[in-house]
């Protein structure tokens, strides 16, 4: 059971990145796996670096590894982002206000984890440090999001690499979004394209540059959670809150803010519905996450 539970965290985490706006790493705090997930993945690169010096120390290694958890969230990542890339790409492009109202619901329930973790008391101990980190955290993301570039048709591949080592870091940190950094850059268009059509050259550089991203950060994550835990689930917090800009449901061509005007029934309801998903996670993984640590 544990596994089908983790081939579908996965396969949320995939759909997570294939949308602008929404974070995998936001949708690794809502399934509860996050820090699980970020210990394994250094357990992991740990043993790949111990290849090199002792292979009996990177056998011990690889064995720590929590392999049920692992490979079947990417298995269910590969599945979705194979399977969905171009379904959702029509529809973010097709229904553009429909569709960030859906994720406006998700990403804005979605903030209550982080805040959760920290908890009342230390977030009232220490409001005079975090307050400060969550705003400069959420403007800094505000000012991100308000960026968008020409969607480009043939990109060099030294770009697409470097955009990879960038984008893959939103798959760990929660709040920013890879998908929105490739479409600011004007990559995302090409980049699904490429998935959606097989185009094996193109998912190969990116998947070498996303490894490269990954290898350098996530190591600098996790000690980040472990010398200063409250600190980043704040500013984690802050970033989730400032991605919200991307997903105001009424934006012009240029990604200009604009006043609700249109169908606002039918996008309040998808808001709703957003928020009612993410809501419904939370409490699963809070019922039957203890089940499971418990097991």
């Amino acid at each position: 059971m544990n596994i089908l539970i983790n081939a579908l965290r996965g396969a949320l985490i995939g759909m997570a990145e294939l949308v602008p706006g929404v974070s995998g790493g936001t949708i690794a705090l809502v399934t509860g796996v996050y820090e699980r997930v970020l210990y394994n993945a250094n357990l992991f690169l740990d043993a790949v670096k111990a290849l090199f010096k002792d292979r009996a120390a990177a056998k011990a290694k690889f064995k720590q590894v929590d392999w049920l958890l692992l490979l079947p969230m990417l298995v269910g990542m590969g599945a979705v982002v194979v399977t969905m890339a171009g379904v959702l790409e029509a529809f973010v492009t097709d229904h553009p206000e429909a569709s960030r109202g859906l994720f406006f619901g998700m990403v804005l329930v979605s903030i209550i984890v982080p805040l959760s973790m920290v908890g009342g008391a230390a977030l009232r101990a220490h409001a005079a440090k975090l307050v400060p980190a969550f705003l400069v955290a959420a403007v800094a993301t505000f000012l991100l999001t308000s960026m968008s570039s020409a969607p480009k048709e043939d990109p060099n591949l030294i770009i697409v690499f470097f955009a990879a080592a960038i984008a893959i870091c939103a798959l760990v940190l929660p709040g920013v979004s890879g998908s929105f950094f490739l479409l600011a850059v004007g990559l995302y268009s090409a980049t699904l394209s490429a998935v959606d059509s097989r185009d094996m050259t193109y998912i190969a550089v990116f998947a070498l540059g996303a490894l490269a991203g990954l290898v350098s950060f996530v190591r600098l994550l996790e000690h980040l959670l472990n010398t200063h835990r409250t600190m980043t689930l704040v500013v984690m917090a802050g970033l989730m809150f400032g991605s919200l800009r991307a997903l105001w449901p009424w934006q012009g061509s240029d990604a200009q803010l604009q006043a609700p005007h249109g169908n606002i029934g039918v996008i309040l309801g998808l808001f709703v519905l957003g928020a009612v998903i993410v809501a419904a996670m939370i409490w699963a993984e809070r019922t039957f996450g203890k089940a499971e640590t418990a097991d």
